[in-house]
């Protein structure tokens, strides 16, 4: 699905510019929004971006940010970060309707990731794909546009440039 990005600031990061390993940084105060079927399920000023080389950011809300009774345990496997630890995946049940494995989070997250602890990020094409057209994952008011491959997490925006890991002949990066 393509979406014309906004406007945005007039100041960009280039994701070439991350580190690697990856990092934690500080949202800087962004306004983070999540809405499905119409119901704005999560709202924070508190969100932590994961940095990383060739990869958009990704954001991690604080738990506590999530309305009550959304944030689900979702049924299968876990899976390990080599740098974050072992990751646990929530489901968001929003009006009855089970968005199934949108998020995950790292109960015990690795030295360097601690400040994850109690956050939960969301994929924002698994959120894309699953609502209508005036749902999804905002920052600062602009509709955020998912990073291409189904496994990555990273949320574009006007903000940052590419090009980004996930897209046809990119494994590799």
């Amino acid at each position: 699905m393509s979406r014309a990005p906004h406007p945005g600031p007039t100041t960009s990061e280039s994701v070439w510019d991350y580190p690697r390993p990856p990092a934690v940084d500080a949202a800087g105060g962004e306004d983070v929004r999540i809405v499905l079927g119409g119901v704005e399920v999560a709202r924070t000023d508190q969100a932590l971006r994961v940095l990383e080389t060739s990869h958009p950011p990704t954001y991690y809300l604080p738990a506590g940010s999530f309305a009550s009774c959304v944030v689900q345990p979702a049924a299968g496997r876990r899976t390990v970060c080599e740098y974050k630890g072992v990751a646990t995946y929530w489901d968001l049940v929003v009006e009855g309707t089970r968005f199934v494995r949108v998020g995950w989070s790292y109960d015990d997250p690795a030295i360097g990731f601690r400040a994850l602890r109690g956050h939960i990020a969301l994929t924002p094409g698994a959120i894309d794909r699953a609502t209508g057209p005036d749902d999804g994952c905002f920052v600062d008011g602009e509709r955020v546009l998912p990073q291409e491959g189904g496994f990555y997490g990273g949320w574009i925006t006007s903000r940052v440039t590419g090009p980004f890991k996930g897209g046809p002949g990119t494994l590799g990066w």
